[in-house]
């Protein structure tokens, strides 16, 4: 991998990682376009960077909502009640996605990380977030309608982190889901992306460091210590944007962008597939 393509990767990485439109489709994507998945091996130490490059975006996330996460920790303590609830809620949200997540690892990697299932994935998600965007136009709800993240049950956070299981669907979108789900048991939109990108810590961070673990060899190998560093480095500046970006528009607007968004994207990666613009293997 050359330092630009580093580069790039980790934007993507970064500007996508917690907006509603997925990550790793776009990564993914971009390492099509690029040519990266030329090979058998190659193919796997690109999966395996695209999950490591999330490392930087959890640190983005971590730096934003430090006050947040300290709070949890003091609730871990016996120093913060409220925390210790949000803490309770986080790690119920996590553990369905952590044991699914390892029993069809494998099956997922060799049957989903393919273009035309990211394409799929786009477009149901973009109709998804359409459908739900009009249901609350015509009820007159506004972002803020809702509860706060504090006012979330252990059982409302088992809804969202079933939820979750649904983006190991690349394409899908972890963001998308979670988000969804949180409105749909009531949170506000401004609650559900907090708690989106809060569970976000936790879910990508076991994510990355597995991979890192598991296939620390083969990515060094295949591309060396600096461009899984720049690629790092540039996710999490990246992701530091995105998510101020985000966090403001949807305080204001709503969701509608993101899924109309992923259907003209869906729309047109099918018609490059189609008309051998990307080639696929």
């Amino acid at each position: 991998m050359h330092w630009w393509q580093a580069i790039i990767l980790g934007l993507v990485e970064g500007l996508t990682e917690y907006v509603p439109v997925s990550s790793a489709g776009h990564v993914l994507l971009a390492q099509f376009a690029m040519g990266m998945d030329t090979t058998h091996a190659a193919e796997q130490a690109a999966k395996a960077y695209a999950i490591f490059l999330q490392a930087g975006a959890i640190v983005a996330v971590v730096g934003l909502y430090w006050r947040r996460i300290r709070q949890m920790l003091a609730g871990l303590m016996g120093k913060d009640r409220q925390g210790l609830h949000l803490a309770i809620c986080i790690l119920v949200a996590f553990l369905p996605a952590a044991v699914i997540g390892l029993l069809i690892e494998h099956w997922m990697k060799e049957h989903l990380f393919r273009l035309w299932p990211l394409v799929g994935a786009w477009g149901v998600g973009g109709l998804v977030i359409l459908a739900v965007a009009w249901h609350r136009h015509r009820k007159g709800e506004k972002p803020t309608t809702g509860f706060a993240m504090t006012a979330l049950t252990w059982k409302m956070a088992l809804v969202i982190g079933l939820a979750q299981c649904l983006s190991m669907w690349p394409g899908t979108s972890r963001s998308l889901v979670t988000i969804i789900a949180g409105v749909l048991v009531g949170m506000s939109l401004p609650a559900a992306v907090e708690f989106s990108f809060l569970l976000g810590v936790i879910t990508l961070g076991a994510a990355s460091g597995y991979e890192g673990l598991k296939h620390h060899q083969i990515l060094l190998h295949a591309y060396g210590p600096l461009t899984m560093a720049i690629g790092f480095v540039f996710a999490w500046i990246a992701a530091v944007i995105s998510v101020k970006w985000m966090v403001a528009y949807l305080n204001r607007h709503g969701l509608a962008i993101f899924g109309y968004y992923r259907v003209a994207l869906a729309l047109t990666v099918a018609i490059l597939i189609l008309t051998g613009v990307l080639a696929i293997t």
